[in-house]
């Protein structure tokens, strides 16, 4: 990531699947970076394996560093919303 004197915000989704969330947030102009992960559980560092089994309580996520100037987070939200489906706890892709 280049470092400028750019504000950057950041942006963090959970919506199913991490790898599947990636590609669509990676071709908007105004994304710097996205960084997949785990949120929401108790188990400090855990694995793919433990997450994917659900013991964790984590949920796979995407965090987006972005250009505010270029793309809002309202845009970002509309990719989201687009990508998942909400009515399935865990967010499968619609």
């Amino acid at each position: 990531m280049k470092s400028e004197n750019k504000k950057l915000e950041k942006a963090t989704f959970a919506g199913g699947c991490f790898w599947c969330m990636e590609p669509p947030f990676e071709k908007l102009n105004g994304v710097v970076e996205v960084i997949a992960g785990y949120t929401g559980g108790e188990k400090e560092k855990p694995t793919y394996k433990e997450v994917s089994s659900g013991a964790t309580g984590h949920y796979e996520t995407i965090q987006i560093i972005y250009d505010p100037e270029k793309i809002s987070y309202e845009e970002l939200l509309d990719v989201f919303w687009k990508q998942i489906d909400p009515t399935d706890a865990g967010g499968s892709f619609v």
